[in-house]
């Protein structure tokens, strides 16, 4: 284990990060949109109103906060929302409370000190936590002293002032004072994004692991989430929830005994998309239609241009309309048999292509990968192919393989190449 871990605190990952503001369960789901867009990770914290009220002095704990949070929305779950019957159906959707939506799970947030061993923070993220709430209300200025002589050539102070009382005590600099400055607390939240961004900036201190193969880590998870081409899309929706929240999506090699990847549907794809365009495809096309289409028609629409829709291949839900925006042949799809996808690789590429990496890329270029696409996860495929799959590397496998002993694995064949060189889009 790299000693960076036991050297940082998590307040030197929070400096210049702003403000949360609490998003209520209460909130639409029009404006669950609106936030997601600007959110880390593809997701946004939920939480409950306050049902004390906010008198002079009222200190919330830890514990009253932790109970009011809900669970996080993301944009899969929203699509997946907006694709049942009921909602695509009516126009009033958009306005339905997120209580309605979001999946209640409390254990994925948990609130810290910003004096908190970053090595401590790194095993609650990986035991489940997706997002740590810390404190902005409390004097920190910045590194860590122990760490900040490494760099830096002096030590740094974290009192608000050097000067402004000889009476301090001398590890007061360590550790920042919890005394708060108002009766409001203000925090930030860290996600998991956060810490891998740190993790890029101190990847000598974490030599020789960043130049070694995910294959040779063993980070990479094949107990995936996944659905075939020939199948509906809205199939997706029925699978069980999993980290990454993503869905791959996967068609028989000719040989009919590997299984490749052509798209997947997840989070990452649908954080910036046009929902009801998304909502209408997830319900109405097959899963390979869907990675196609989804991301190329972004245009602003209504419900009401996707009120009369048909399912391909026939009937759905018992009735058949004629589609009036929204054409799998608008986006040169015509598949030739409404049980086999027969189409041309080309025609999945672009910007709905998967993320995808091979067994043989290094740790640091498949973190590279994350970080330029804002995704939660890779797709690994095999060495030797492009898109035969193997499984996929997300956040809880990457804070697994930098927290291992060393002893824990044995570099069997290392790369010493530019990590750069193995990256894929």
């Amino acid at each position: 284990m790299a000693s960076v871990f036991l050297y940082h605190v998590v307040g030197d990952l929070t400096v210049g990060k702003p403000e949360m503001v609490e998003f209520y369960e209460t909130e639409t789901v029009e404006s669950a949109i609106r936030a997601i867009g600007e959110s880390t990770e593809c997701g946004i914290p939920v939480w409950r109103k306050r049902s004390t009220p906010s008198l002079p002095g009222f200190v919330e704990n830890s514990e009253m906060r932790q109970q009011r949070f809900v669970g996080i929305l993301n944009s899969l779950d929203i699509v997946a929302f907006l694709a049942k019957s009921e909602c695509l159906q009516e126009e009033k959707a958009m306005k339905i409370p997120v209580s309605e939506v979001v999946s209640p799970d409390n254990t994925l947030l948990k609130q810290v000190d910003p004096g908190t061993r970053l090595i401590d923070a790194l095993e609650m993220m990986k035991q489940g936590v997706r997002r740590l709430l810390v404190p902005k209300s409390v004097v920190w200025r910045g590194m860590s002293k122990r760490f900040s002589i490494l760099y830096n050539g002096k030590w740094l102070k974290n009192s608000e002032n050097s000067s402004s009382s000889s009476g301090l005590a001398s590890d007061s600099t360590n550790r920042p004072t919890t005394s708060m400055t108002s009766s409001r607390d203000k925090f930030c939240c860290l996600s998991r994004e956060d810490v891998i961004r740190f993790l890029i900036g101190v990847l000598g201190a974490l030599a020789p692991l960043p130049l070694t193969s995910i294959s040779t880590l063993g980070i990479i998870n094949q107990n995936y989430n996944f659905i075939e081409a020939s199948l509906p899309a809205i199939e997706s929706t029925r699978r069980p929830q999993c980290d990454p929240s993503a869905i791959a999506v996967l068609e028989q090699t000719e040989n009919e005994q590997q299984f490749k990847i052509i798209g997947e549907i997840s989070a990452s794809k649908l954080w910036k998309c046009d929902y009801l365009a998304a909502a209408w495809a997830l319900a109405n096309l097959y899963a390979g239609q869907f990675v196609m289409g989804v991301e190329d028609n972004m245009s602003s629409r209504s419900f009401s241009d996707f009120l009369q829709t048909s399912f391909p291949g026939g009937e759905h839900n018992g009735t058949a309309t004629k589609a009036k925006k929204f054409s799998s042949r608008s986006i040169g799809f015509n598949p030739t048999s409404p049980t086999r996808l027969s189409i041309g690789r080309s025609m999945y590429r672009g910007r709905s292509a998967p993320l995808t990496c091979k067994t043989s890329s290094s740790l640091a270029a498949v973190m590279a990968q994350m970080l330029s696409h804002r995704a939660t996860h890779v797709w690994v495929t095999e060495a030797d192919s492009d898109d035969v799959l193997v499984g996929v590397v997300g956040y809880g496998e990457i804070l697994t393989a930098v927290t291992k002993q060393p002893s824990a694995f044995v570099p069997s064949n290392r790369s010493y190449e530019g990590f750069g060189n193995d990256t894929q889009s």
